[in-house]
């Protein structure tokens, strides 16, 4: 696929992953809607900011209904809560889950009219295994591998393809206070775009996520 001629939506464009995404298609030649909740924080050069608030059924609804030329849906925005608490599990699923729903499920009527598209949703190592001190975003993000393999289905006769993004740590704000091994963020778009251009349905960006996945396969 040549990213020139598409037009990709990306969430949480405003920082982290999603910001290096819009950059990386702003050069490759697509036309960038980058979302956030406050359009405002999207300064980068050649994105066209977005008010979208993923957990607001409204606000995904209006940004469907203005961005009606979109062919590409990138659902990265993500939290991880300090807390461990219900009311913090209930604020990572807002988001993470059920902020990939309610895009996936506006925009796909879009993606249909424009000849079928690609949404690709962005998970984590732990969709497959869970720990402890991050339980709920883990949580979060199984939800979202299941929604996504069922998402997958239900789209493939419309022509939509549904990419699963699984990675470990990622270099950026979101876990700069972890220690860890981390891969950058530029690998993981670079990935995933190939992904895009290759047809395929999964991407398992590190030798850690692979190694678990292969795990779970044996």
């Amino acid at each position: 696929m040549d990213f020139k001629g598409q037009t990709v939506l990306v969430t949480g464009a405003n920082r982290g992953l999603g910001r290096v995404f819009a950059a990386e298609l702003v050069q490759r030649g697509a036309k960038v809607y980058g979302g956030a909740r406050r359009a405002e924080s999207i300064v980068d050069e050649g994105v066209v900011p977005v008010q979208l608030d993923v957990t607001d059924d409204a606000s995904v609804a209006a940004a469907a209904k203005e961005l009606g030329d979109t062919t590409i849906v990138i659902n990265n925005a993500g939290v991880l809560v300090a807390g461990d608490d219900v009311d913090s599990i209930k604020a990572e699923f807002e988001v993470n889950f059920y902020g990939l729903v309610r895009t996936t499920d506006a925009f796909a009527p879009v993606l249909k009219t424009n000849g079928g598209g690609v949404i690709v949703n962005v998970l984590s190592i732990l969709s497959f295994v869970g720990r402890a001190q991050w339980r709920g975003y883990a949580a979060s993000k199984a939800a979202g591998w299941s929604f996504t393999k069922s998402a997958r289905e239900a789209l493939r006769e419309q022509g939509t393809r549904v990419i699963a993004v699984h990675a470990g740590f990622i270099d950026t704000d979101m876990v700069s206070e972890i220690d860890a091994p981390k891969i950058t963020p530029q690998d993981v778009v670079s990935q995933v775009l190939r992904a895009i251009e290759n047809g395929d349905d999964e991407v398992l960006a590190d030798e850690r996520t692979r190694a678990v996945k292969a795990a779970l396969s044996a």
